[in-house]
């Protein structure tokens, strides 16, 4: 009799710490079931029924209708839309997740992710491109106890190539937020943005300074490279935090990158220069952190390039483009659009941002920041992150844990 009771109480037992431990590890919950192909997104791709879902803004020149036409549960890593006709149709966009899905409509799959694929800390899929009409993508990785990110070809889940693991990977300042990324096609390579992965990390920051880390660059990859079992990023340009937006006018690079607390960056990214993080940055160190210490401001008197504009405070920085024609041939200036994530009480990010910058791409203009009252993730684009505009001149952009999102400008004065 004993023996059952010891029985029941260690099955009762068992079960307690099994619900306790599923209930503070709903990642490691996720990623086993990513694993054995159980897990799927909770909502796929959907459109919205209420067609009244529908707010108007106001910027200075120009008026915006915000349209919510279609539903998404999760963050985006990428939405394409490759028509070349650019009459919009529902069946030619799919949604990337950083879950690891491609969703189309009513419809998902999931990718061939590589098999150390892991959401921990943030993870997941953080950005897609293509090269040659194959899909790659950057995933952050674990393996046994090392926590690194990767390339990967989507098409088989094998790693092209994967960093160094992280330093500190048992320590919770450990943050894929951090990872970035964008990617573009630019004189035949793929430029991509790797961040450093953390909250608030020492250690990890001062990887963007570490010439032979690949963690805090903009990495270059020869196009020709794609055809080999491995690649082997070169560095384009290094000291970047976090960099969450990238896109070029004509052979300049531009970069969006989160700062700390406060100094959120528009940088023009030139081959070969370093832009300061962790040494240098507009923005202040958390209050956890050394109470909130400063960083030294100056960029250009300590060695370093200095921002096009720094925000602060940050607004949460996210992806960046070149304006649709409608801005362009309105501003008759070069132009830059940006999007924006949650910001923070002092300066709230969720809106759309629009940069006007000199004929030689080094004065800023001007910005416009219009309020949206969403978290805006990604712009919708083609297969080279060019960004996608119907014939009426709409364009497409995410919200995270909303949907997709078509702006119209309208009414221009």
């Amino acid at each position: 009799m004993k023996k059952k009771t010891y029985l029941v109480l260690g099955w009762i037992l068992t079960l307690l710490i099994s619900i306790i431990w599923t209930y503070e590890n709903p990642e490691k919950i996720k990623n086993i079931k990513n694993k054995l192909n159980l897990y799927v997104p909770k909502n796929s791709f959907e459109i919205p029924n209420d067609n009244k879902i529908k707010n108007i803004f106001n910027s200075n020149h120009f008026k915006l209708k915000f349209e919510k036409i279609i539903s998404l549960d999760g963050k985006t890593s990428f939405i394409l839309n490759n028509s070349m006709n650019k009459e919009f149709n529902i069946n030619d966009v799919a949604i990337y997740t950083q879950e690891g899905f491609r969703l189309k409509t009513n419809n998902s799959k999931k990718l061939n992710i590589n098999k150390n694929f892991t959401e921990d800390y943030n993870g997941g899929l953080k950005t897609i491109f293509f090269v040659n009409n194959k899909i790659y993508g950057l995933t952050s990785s674990l393996k046994k106890n090392c926590y690194y990110a990767a390339i990967v070809d989507l098409s088989n889940g094998i790693e092209l190539f994967r960093s160094a693991c992280l330093p500190e990977n048992d320590n919770p300042k450990l943050d894929f937020n951090g990872l970035g990324s964008s990617t573009i096609h630019y004189d035949n390579k793929v430029l991509l943005s790797i961040g450093t992965p953390t909250y608030s990390s020492n250690t990890i920051s001062n990887l963007a300074q570490n010439e032979y880390s690949y963690f805090g660059k903009i990495l270059s990859i020869e196009i020709e490279d794609f055809k080999k079992e491995k690649l082997k990023p070169k560095n384009f340009s290094m000291g970047h935090r976090n960099p969450q937006g990238l896109t070029k006018i004509n052979d300049s690079v531009f970069s969006l990158e989160h700062g700390p607390q406060g100094g959120d960056e528009l940088n023009k990214v030139k081959f070969g220069y370093n832009y300061g993080w962790p040494k240098v940055s507009y923005g202040t160190k958390y209050f956890n952190d050394e109470e909130g210490k400063s960083y030294l401001i100056g960029h250009e008197e300590n060695g370093f390039e200095e921002p096009l504009f720094a925000f602060v405070p940050s607004i949460g920085i996210s992806a960046l483009n070149v304006c649709p024609s409608k801005l362009r041939n309105y501003y008759k200036k070069n132009c830059l659009i940006g999007l924006s994530l949650y910001g923070n009480e002092l300066r709230p990010g969720k809106s759309l941002l629009i940069f006007l910058l000199d004929k030689n791409f080094e004065k800023i203009h001007s910005i416009e920041k219009i309020l949206l009252e969403k978290p805006l993730r990604h712009f919708m684009t083609n297969d080279k992150n060019e960004i996608f505009e119907d014939s009426n001149g709409d364009i497409y952009l995410s919200s995270d844990n909303n949907g997709v999102y078509r702006v119209n400008f309208n009414n221009f004065r």
